[in-house]
């Protein structure tokens, strides 16, 4: 629960304190730190004169004193036909780089800035590390990133576009952390997937969901997951706004995953906190292909105080929704039209009805996805 105390990190797994302004990124037991409770805003602490994630400034933990704003937040919220629902598409793919991890990385550049950080490391498969270059570069930060060999050319472009070094990494995705960490002894470890001040920035999603609908909550937000930052800042973002009273519930949570790399599926099947075993094979939904999310637990935690479930989709309904997406005019990135495809699942299953508030998020652009889109849609992929 909120506390009146100053805000600190936590490590949930000890329930150790550290300090906001200590320059860390894990707690000293190796493990990935939250924010202790806060008590939330409400619409009157909503800065209207900011068309950014920075009208909600008021609910972040510490004052951002000159924050780095590129104009993430305030993206589209579209109500489509969808079989027998009629679910709202939240297009994050308005975000400056294209992708919701914009809204992440400014509100933690700001905070590291703030302190003094004057270079940052991130390891991403793509979108994380565009949105920390460029971050990084209106911040007049130096930027490296660490980036999986098979990371698709235009992601990597984009990352070398803002000025940022990047350095490929051979391997499966977690290669590129576990370099990252051994490179942490010489630059400081921005990771998204990490600090605590990501999940500041994409709590605002949370806020920016209630006062799109009309400042009410929705029933249900069904995200697209591979380390969580956007399952755990709509869970922070939400409990907030019950602390400060403005929603008498929280939205149901539901996760949605590729088969072929569905480790918080496997677990959460399982009824199990850590990791169960479950094939891990390439999926078109690259962008969610993280075999270990370190914050795994705190996923599961979210899902379970919500009532939510998850859902493992194969590449065919996953490239389906692709398709499905495109004829109503969203050009989706594989990654997030995963979301999409598990709207038909939960409404087979009865997790969700027509009637309900149902919101999809679609993460990143089809534009970030060039030559899995060029194949698809150029007639060259198959059925």
């Amino acid at each position: 629960m909120p506390t009146n105390e100053p805000a600190r990190y936590i490590d949930p797994r000890t329930g150790k304190y550290h300090a906001l302004s200590e320059r860390r990124w894990r707690s000293d037991d190796g493990n990935p730190m939250l924010v202790t409770p806060l008590p939330g805003i409400t619409r009157d602490d909503i800065d209207a004169r900011e068309r950014s994630v920075w009208r909600y400034r008021a609910a972040l933990p510490v004052a951002i004193e000159k924050p780095v704003s590129l104009g993430e937040g305030c993206t589209p919220l579209l109500q489509k036909r969808w079989g027998g629902l009629d679910p709202y598409f939240k297009l994050e793919w308005f975000n400056p780089t294209c992708s919701f991890k914009d809204r992440g990385a400014a509100v933690m550049i700001s905070f590291l800035r703030q302190l003094g950080v004057d270079a940052v490391l991130e390891d991403s498969s793509g979108n994380g590390g565009a949105a920390i270059a460029a971050s990084g570069a209106a911040a007049g930060m130096r930027v490296k990133v660490l980036a999986p060999s098979y990371t698709p050319a235009p992601k990597v472009a984009q990352i070398r576009a803002f000025g940022a070094e990047v350095q490929l990494v051979p391997g499966p995705r977690e290669a590129s952390e576990h370099e990252a960490v051994r490179q942490s002894e010489s630059i400081f470890y921005a990771s998204h997937n990490w600090h605590p001040f990501f999940l500041q920035g994409t709590k605002t999603l949370a806020y920016e969901l209630w006062e799109d609908l009309g400042f009410a909550v929705p029933d249900n937000v069904v995200i697209p997951a591979g380390a969580g930052s956007n399952v755990l800042g709509c869970w922070i973002g939400f409990k907030e706004l019950m602390a400060a009273g403005q929603i008498a519930k929280l939205p149901r949570l539901f996760v949605a995953q590729p088969l072929n790399c569905s480790p918080v599926d496997a677990s959460f099947a399982a009824g199990a906190d850590t990791p169960v075993d479950r094939v891990v094979k390439p999926t078109i939904a690259e962008g969610t292909a993280i075999k270990r999310p370190v914050r795994l637990q705190e996923i599961l935690q979210a899902l379970r105080e919500t009532n939510g479930r998850t859902v493992a989709l194969t590449e065919e309904q996953i490239m389906a929704a692709v398709r499905r997406l495109a004829s109503t005019g969203l050009y989706a990135e594989p990654t997030s039209a995963t979301a999409a495809a598990a709207i038909e699942v939960l409404a087979q299953r009865g997790d969700i009805k027509a009637g309900e508030t149902t919101v999809v998020l679609l993460t990143g652009t089809g534009l970030k996805s060039t030559q899995f889109m060029t194949e698809l849609f150029g007639g060259t992929a198959a059925a």
